[in-house]
C-alpha cells in the first residue's frame, strides 16, 4: 500500500536576496557578515554579485528584518518565498 502525506509548516521558509548594493558597498558587506557569519572579505565579494542570496530558508520575521537591515544602509534587498511542500511519497 502506498501512503501520502503533506508537509505542512506555520510558516514558508523565505529567501532574502540581494538585489543592488548602493553607493555604500562596505556598509553592505557588515551587514552581510552580520548576517551570515562570513568574513568581511567574502561578505563584501557577496554583496558585489549581485542578485545573491544572502539568506536561505529563514523565517519571514527575519527576512523582513534583514531586508530593513540592508534598505538602511542604502541597498535594496526582497523577500522571496520558497516553493510550497509538495505531496511527499512514503
Amino acid at each position: 500500500m502506498t501512503e501520502y502525506f503533506l508537509l505542512v509548516c506555520d510558516d514558508v521558509p523565505h529567501d532574502v536576496l540581494l538585489t543592488d548594493p548602493g553607493a555604500r558597498v562596505l556598509d553592505v558587506a557588515q551587514v552581510v557578515r552580520r548576517l551570515t557569519g562570513l568574513s568581511l572579505w567574502r561578505s563584501k565579494v557577496l554583496a558585489t554579485q549581485v542578485p545573491a542570496r544572502i539568506l536561505d530558508g529563514v523565517l519571514q520575521e527575519d527576512a523582513e528584518a534583514a531586508v530593513a537591515a540592508f534598505r538602511d544602509v542604502g541597498a535594496q534587498a526582497e523577500v522571496r518565498a520558497q516553493p510550497e511542500a509538495e505531496i511527499v511519497k512514503a
